[in-house]
This record gives structure tokens, C-alpha cells and sequence, in this order.
């Protein structure tokens, strides 16, 4: 098998005013604070000699490609977002940002928020929109049943879910 990975599809382009402000603070840090330190590392390893066996030369230089292929990728990505500052009209619905509360068939309930495909964040809540749970959810109503498929090792599992509660919070937008 080779070593060919079709491309990705583009994630899609909404953003929360935080997210828009946390991608921003990474692109400045990386171009201001980290390239400018990676470099200075770099011409002084570059400047002991051989560059074939220098390790910190070789590294450096992994490093500075990583930094900005990551900067091309936020300046790109960030030329292109629509940011979300302010709640939707109609929230009895699922909209984008919104937090979603859901009860699955045994009873265990659990909080999301609905954000864009790069803040989405696990650990806080955050779901992508573009995610499986986050296409299921939007759109939905309070006591709307929502059905995720989840493909496992060995089978096709078909999730149940009902919405508890839909809230959106002014300061986070």
C-alpha cells in the first residue's frame, strides 16, 4: 500500500468569535515568538559545520518546516472563516453554538456545544458541526430523537438519543 492519502474536505467555515481569537493568538505566536527562536537555533547549528551528522541542524530544520506549514494552514484557513458573534433568532433549535444536553436509551445524559471543525475540543464539550453527532443535532427541537450510526470492529451500531435541553449563553459569542 502506498503512501497516497486522498485530501481531506474542507471543514466548514464557521467559527466562534473565542475560536476565531485562539486560532489568531496561535498564528502570532508561531510567526512572532517560536519561528524567529527556531531560526536563530537553526543558523547556529548550521554554523558548526557539518550539517549531515548535526542532529540540532537536522531537527531545526524538521522543526521550521512543521512551523510553517502551520502558519500557511491558519493564514488560509483564517482568510476564509465566517465568524458566529451573536445568538440565532429561533432558539428553540439547535444552531451553531448552541449547547445541547442529551439522554441516550440507559438514561446517562451528557452536554455538547456545537462549534466549528477547528475548536472543536473533546475535554470541553465542543463537537464539530461537521462531526456525525453535530449533523444529527442541528436543526433539532427539545424531545427530538436524534439516531447516530457507529461503525464498530465488528458490526453497525445504531445510537438513540433525545434532546433535554437547548441554551445558548451571550458570553460566549
Amino acid at each position: 500500500m502506498g503512501r497516497y492519502r486522498p485530501p481531506q474536505p474542507v471543514g466548514s467555515k464557521y467559527i466562534t468569535a473565542g475560536g476565531h481569537e485562539r486560532l489568531t493568538e496561535e498564528l502570532d505566536y508561531l510567526w512572532k515568538k517560536k519561528r524567529p527562536e527556531v531560526t536563530r537555533i537553526l543558523s547556529e547549528a548550521a554554523a558548526e559545520g557539518d550539517r549531515s551528522e548535526n542532529a540540532e541542524y537536522i531537527y531545526r530544520k524538521k522543526e521550521l518546516r512543521e512551523i510553517d506549514s502551520r502558519v500557511r494552514f491558519l493564514r488560509k484557513r483564517l482568510d476564509n472563516m465566517v465568524i458566529v458573534d451573536r445568538i440565532p433568532t429561533d432558539t428553540d433549535k439547535v444552531y451553531f453554538g448552541a449547547w445541547v444536553t442529551i439522554e441516550d436509551t440507559k438514561g446517562i445524559e451528557k452536554t455538547y456545544r456545537v462549534v466549528g471543525p477547528d475548536e472543536f475540543d473533546p475535554k470541553l464539550g465542543y463537537i464539530s458541526m461537521d462531526s456525525p453527532m453535530g449533523k444529527a443535532l442541528l436543526g433539532k427541537s427539545l424531545d427530538d430523537e436524534i439516531k447516530i450510526t457507529v461503525d464498530t470492529k465488528d458490526s453497525t451500531q445504531t445510537l438513540s438519543y433525545i434532546i433535554n435541553e437547548i441554551r445558548y449563553m451571550k458570553d460566549e459569542y
